[in-house]
C-alpha cells in the first residue's frame, strides 16, 4: 500500500512500529494487533522506528496514559474523549467501557491513511482538519449535549511539534468551545529540542521538534483560566523494565518526557 504523509504525520510510524513489535514478543506490556496488521498491511520496515529508547519511552507511555483515561471513564463512564493528533493510535480499543464517545483527530492524510486500517465503530469517529481550526468541535459539543458527559482530550507526541505560540491557539480553541475539560497532554524538555537530532528514531524522519517545557505550569501560563494540576515523568515506567531505564532515570531524571494534566 503507498504511503503518503506529511513530515510530523510520519512520526506516527514510531509508536506503531513500536507496539507491533512489543505486541509479538513472548510476554508482550502492551497488546495491539491492529498495529502488528498495520505493519503487515502496509509493509513497514520497523527497524528506523523502533530503537530501545524509543521502544522503551513508548510502551511507558502507552501503559501511563491508559492507565489515567481508565482512571478518567470510571470517573466518567459516559465521558466523550478526543484524542488529538490519533495517527494510529488504538486506545480506544484498549478503554473501551462499552459507554464513551471517541473521537479521533488527525490532519486529512492521516486520517485518509486511518480510514483503510481502521473498522468503523458506532462510538468512534474520525475527523479530518486542524486542531487549530474551530470546524471540528461542532461534533464533539454535539455529544456532549447529547450524553451531559465530561470531556476528555488527549494530546500524546503532539506538542513538541508545535511552537509555544501554537500550542496557545489549540488551547484558546479548547477552551472557547468547551468550558470545562480535561487535557492529558505529552510534554518534553528544552534540551530534547537542543539535541534532537541525537533521538534515536525521531532522527530517521523529517519531523522537527519545536519547543519544550521544564514544567507544565509553563503550558497552564500561556492560556488563562487553564490549571496545571499534576505530571509524571514516563521513568516512574520505565524503571521498572529494564537497567537502561533505571540508570537513564537515575542519571537524567528530567530528560524523559512527562504526562501533564490540566483542568479548566
Amino acid at each position: 500500500m503507498n504511503i503518503t504523509l506529511g513530515d510530523v504525520e510520519t512520526t506516527a510510524l514510531i509508536p506503531v512500529a513500536i507496539k507491533a513489535n512489543e505486541t509479538l514478543r513472548k510476554n508482550p506490556r502492551i497488546r495491539d494487533e491492529v498495529a502488528v496488521e498495520i505493519i503487515n498491511t502496509l509493509g513497514i520496515d520497523t527497524e528506523p522506528f523502533d530503537k530501545f529508547m524509543s521502544h522503551e519511552g513508548v510502551i511507558a507511555r502507552t501503559v501511563m496514559l491508559d492507565r489515567m483515561v481508565k482512571d478518567f471513564i470510571a470517573k466518567n463512564p459516559s465521558a466523550v474523549i478526543v484524542n488529538i493528533g490519533a495517527g494510529f493510535d488504538n486506545r480506544f480499543s484498549r478503554v473501551d467501557n462499552g459507554s464513551i464517545s471517541w473521537f479521533d483527530l488527525d490532519l486529512p492524510d492521516s486520517i485518509e491513511l486511518r480510514k483503510k486500517v481502521f473498522s468503523a465503530h458506532e462510538r468512534v469517529s474520525m475527523i479530518s482538519g486542524s486542531v487549530f481550526e474551530e470546524s471540528w468541535c461542532k461534533a464533539v459539543k454535539e455529544a456532549v449535549e447529547k450524553t451531559n458527559s465530561k470531556v476528555l482530550f488527549i494530546a500524546e507526541g503532539v506538542f513538541m511539534y508545535f511552537t509555544l505560540e501554537e500550542i496557545k491557539k489549540l488551547l484558546s480553541v479548547l477552551k472557547t468551545n468547551f468550558p470545562h475539560a480535561t487535557l492529558i497532554a505529552e510534554q518534553n524538555n528544552p534540551l530534547m529540542v537542543k539535541n534532537q537530532k541525537y533521538h534515536d528514531t525521531v532522527k530517521n524522519t523529517n519531523a522537527v521538534f519545536k519547543s519544550g517545557t521544564w514544567s507544565g505550569r509553563e503550558i497552564a501560563d500561556l492560556c488563562e483560566g487553564i490549571r496545571f494540576v499534576e505530571e509524571h515523568s514516563f521513568n516512574e515506567e520505565m524503571k521498572k523494565h529494564s537497567l537502561r531505564g533505571w540508570l537513564f532515570a537515575k542519571i537524567l531524571p528530567k530528560m524523559n518526557d512527562r504526562w501533564a494534566v490540566f483542568e479548566w
